[in-house]
């Protein structure tokens, strides 16, 4: 049973070219000079802005990125190996057959799919890859991708392990990833060109896979190598913008208004995606916070940064479009503020 007017190898080409490798080269380098000019010029212009030297900072900062990438790595491995498993050893219709006909009931089977696949945000984009190759819609595969993280066995163990039953925070996190999910689904469902959601590099990827003939080992090894190529340098570019990012705001700053109902939302809010942490460990680092800040917005940190970190947003910017990711980010920050708003109010 198709789940989507979709096909795996979409035929029409969007209009605008994509960039040229050596564009994205030129562009990623004068990036990187302004930031240094940057961090130079703070550090001559407002020496008290940071308590330690430039030196001592750009290390922390190598070391934050190092650790988010090791962290990251395994589980983006396991999403490339589960992507293959769906694309070239399942058989056709296999899980097609299993998914309700209505759309609004099939994403909600994909949004709780996370619970039968322990792993993170980051393994979950190739995955997700893998199941748009097989044709399943780009509203389906988001309701997926942004419920799976947060709905996974080992998010769920490790955020009772952090904080129990306590002020309802494991219940609102596992309920609000499910209806942010659903709703961004929903959402996405009603533009009338899904294709136009993804990258240019996407589409071209898909033909390719669909044109790969031969045997199954031949494949697993040409889609080990697609989808590493794709979602590699997103992951360094990542967790460096993580990096960066953590050493260049200054953490007092946040800590300062934990105790305000609204304020204290938005801060752990822009810290969750700061950080970019792995969902499978963002527990036990909101717990550090949780005697500071209010309960709402411990919920607030662990809805957004699965689904909208520095990390994650590289990753998905392989397969979606910015304009999907803006939009996204929006839908999620408002309702992660809502929801932390209610959790404040009832607590």
């Amino acid at each position: 049973m198709a789940t989507s007017s979709r096909t795996a190898a979409p035929t029409r080409r969007r209009p605008d070219a994509p960039r040229s490798g050596s564009s994205r080269t030129l562009v990623a380098l004068g990036l990187g000079v302004v930031v240094i000019t940057a961090l130079f010029l703070v550090d001559a212009f407002a020496p008290t802005f940071f308590a330690q030297p430039l030196p001592t900072r750009a290390q922390d900062g190598l070391t934050l990125a190092l650790s988010v990438l090791i962290e990251s790595l395994p589980f983006v491995i396991l999403g490339v190996l589960l992507s293959i498993i769906v694309q070239v050893w399942v058989p056709p219709g296999a899980i097609e057959r299993w998914m309700p006909r209505a759309p609004w009931a099939r994403r909600a089977v994909l949004s709780l799919l996370g619970m039968f696949i322990p792993v993170c945000e980051c393994g979950n984009v190739p995955f997700a890859r893998g199941l748009m190759m097989r044709g399943f819609g780009v509203s389906d595969t988001l309701t997926f991708l942004v419920a799976a993280p947060i709905v996974n066995p080992i998010v769920i163990i490790s955020t009772h392990a952090a904080f129990g039953f306590s002020d309802g925070i494991l219940v609102a996190r596992l309920i609000g990833g499910f209806l942010v999910a659903n709703l961004i689904g929903w959402l996405y469902s009603r533009h009338p060109d899904p294709d136009k959601l993804l990258t240019e590099r996407f589409l071209e990827t898909c033909e390719i896979v669909v044109q790969e003939r031969g045997d199954r080992g031949r494949r697993t090894l040409a889609q080990f190598v697609v989808e590493l190529r794709s979602v590699m340098p997103a992951l360094i570019i990542g967790s460096l913008l993580a990096g960066a990012v953590q050493v260049l705001v200054p953490r007092s700053a946040l800590l300062a208004i934990g105790s305000d109902p609204a304020l204290s939302i938005a801060a752990m809010m822009v810290l969750a995606i700061v950080v970019s942490l792995c969902s499978n460990v963002d527990a036990f680092f909101a717990l550090s916070f949780a005697s500071t800040f209010t309960p709402g917005s411990i919920v607030a940190f662990l809805v957004v940064g699965p689904i909208i970190d520095l990390k994650m947003m590289a990753l998905l910017r392989t397969t979606f479009t910015t304009r999907v990711l803006a939009g996204m980010t929006v839908v999620v920050v408002l309702f992660a503020f809502a929801l932390g708003t209610v959790v404040n109010l009832l607590v």
